[in-house]
């Protein structure tokens, strides 16, 4: 299941013997934990024991096993946890098979993984009595019913665009997202509001500096002057120099121009370049409203920029002028 799943899961189901939490995105993992020992673990000084995964080799995984099998002194359940856990089948197969195919009633075993493990590490999420939790990092959609569905616990309502315009200006990370989402939840409780709306998020969550970028580049597709310069004012404001944003910028523009060199799906292009999928589909819609050529074009005007400026020969606020001239009004 995703994790955006797993409160209504556990409510509806309760405690499972063995939960995979496999994935790159930190933040579900960390609360698929939190939320198993809040509901499960009433005392984590004698209930709770936690294992580094690497240093679970051949014998040593007995000492994990028999954490697992321990009965709970206190609590409804003992909680027991082991990061980054990538046994082989052989170890699996000699150490594990049994404690899998007849999980303790008392105990609960988390894995938390980032990712899969290398060749011939045994496919945990396939075994007997694993409930699996997918923490791979979000896609936009997920974000978006995240916030949503937070909002709406809390009795806030939040519709789509919000919810969008929430997660773009934290550039679609959990982390940022979840502690604007907290702060955002704080301030509608403080003065009774039951909606979110457009105006309350502009107000209090400042865009990402790289969201900022991309408006700056949008702009300056859509050749508005006025908005390019009120960008990098605001950006000027938030602690960004003409060096800052110039290497930004052609830090942006590179990253347009290799996008638009790709081909195949959003996910082909995403783990070509390592970036998100989001991230992957945004730029290849931005880019197609430069073309190639453009794109080159700009990368060469911005860089040449830098490199003037690293020789000595303009200062950075003219090395932004110019850049500025170049790409509205393609001269010097």
């Amino acid at each position: 299941m995703k994790y955006i799943d797993f409160k209504k899961f556990t409510d509806e189901h309760g405690a499972q013997p063995i939960y995979l939490f496999e994935g790159e995105e930190v933040y579900f993992r960390e609360k698929g934990e939190a939320l198993l020992k809040s509901r499960f673990l009433q005392e984590p000084t004698l209930d709770y024991a936690s294992f580094d995964g690497a240093s679970l080799k051949g014998d040593k995984i007995k000492g994990l096993i028999d954490a697992v099998n321990c009965f709970p002194f206190v609590s409804e359940k003992r909680v027991v946890c082991v990061r980054e856990f990538y046994p082989t089948e052989k170890d699996f197969d000699f150490y594990l098979k049994d404690l899998f195919d007849n999980p303790p009633l008392t105990s609960i075993l988390l894995i938390s993984n980032g990712g899969k493990g290398k060749t011939g590490i045994a496919p945990l999420a396939k075994k007997s009595n694993v409930t699996y939790v997918d923490c791979a990092r979000s896609d936009e959609e997920t974000i978006k019913k995240w916030i949503y569905v937070t909002c709406k616990r809390a009795g806030l309502y939040a519709d789509g665009v919000t919810c969008g315009k929430l997660a773009s200006y934290c550039v679609y990370d959990m982390s940022r997202v979840a502690q604007e989402t907290e702060k955002l939840l704080g301030y509608c409780a403080a003065v009774g509001a039951t909606r979110l709306t457009d105006e309350v998020v502009e107000e209090l969550v400042y865009p990402d500096a790289e969201y900022k970028i991309y408006e700056l580049a949008n702009a300056l597709a859509r050749k508005n002057y006025s908005v390019y310069m009120r960008v990098i004012k605001d950006l000027s404001t938030r602690g960004f120099n003409e060096t800052a944003l110039l290497s930004s910028l052609v830090s942006y523009f590179k990253g347009l121009y290799e996008t638009s060199l790709c081909k195949g799906s959003d996910q082909e292009v995403a783990t070509a370049l390592g970036i998100k999928e989001y991230a992957a589909r945004k730029n290849r819609e931005q880019a197609a409203k430069f073309g190639k050529e453009r794109l080159l074009q700009l990368y060469n005007d911005v860089y040449g920029a830098i490199s003037d400026v690293k020789c000595g020969v303009i200062t950075p606020a003219s090395a932004l002028k110019t850049v500025t001239a170049r790409l509205f009004f393609e001269k010097i």
